[in-house]
């Protein structure tokens, strides 16, 4: 009992980590965009749009506002046509994804605000088009605290994907629904719950330390 415990918990944390890494390297890729469209097309921006900047920030706000399990149900035919199945592991990728993108995009736009304006203006006065104060001045100036948020969407990520698990997505949550919840083992149930907090306390430690280092670069 005691080894078939141990290769669950190894297969879940695997399976956790795998749905987890993946769905976040796509809130990533789309997340920061959106926020760096938010910050340049606001009124304060290098590039102010109102109407652009309030038709991102509707669409990041109703992303927002849906839980994550009706979120998911909701998506299942979406999850079908791009991954060929509603269950298992990378059917939980896509909506892990949609849900974590909004949320880390409002952090990062929070960490983009932040960046002092006279950096911007003095960019401009040198001649900088908006592409080059995007990378060499918004982002660079703004990476502590994205790492630092996208730290905080990992660990939301991680709740998610215990919830997108009782409901057929596999990981750690599957493992303590199936075998946890629904046989009234709580030794189960209790060894899963140590596995996430672990496993949220060393992202938390590890995305606070780079941002820590970051931090210092600018010093």
């Amino acid at each position: 009992m005691h080894d078939q415990l141990i290769e669950l918990l190894i297969t879940g944390s695997l399976d956790t980590l795998l749905m987890v890494g993946v769905s976040a390297l796509g809130a990533l890729i789309c997340g920061l965009p959106l926020a760096l469209v938010l910050v340049c097309s606001s009124d304060q921006g290098i590039a102010p749009s109102k109407s652009i900047n309030q038709s991102i920030g509707s669409i990041v706000n109703i992303g927002r506002s849906i839980p994550f399990l009706i979120l998911m149900v909701a998506l299942i035919p979406l999850t079908r046509l791009i991954v060929g199945t509603s269950y298992g592991v990378w059917a939980a990728v896509v909506p892990l994804s949609i849900a974590a993108t909004p949320f880390f995009a409002r952090i990062a736009e929070v960490s983009l605000r932040e960046v002092d304006l006279g950096l911007v203006e003095a960019a401009q006065a040198m001649g900088c088009n908006r592409q080059q104060i995007i990378r060499h001045v918004l982002i660079p100036e703004a990476l502590p605290g994205i790492v630092a948020g996208f730290t905080v969407t990992l660990v939301t990520m991680i709740n998610s994907s215990a919830i997108a698990g009782a409901i057929g997505a596999g990981g750690l949550g599957d493992i303590a629904y199936r075998y946890g919840y629904q046989r009234f083992d709580m030794q189960i149930m209790l060894a899963v719950i140590i596995v996430l907090v672990i496993m949220v306390m060393l992202i938390q430690y590890l995305g606070d330390q780079i941002a820590m280092q970051l931090d210092k670069r600018k010093i």
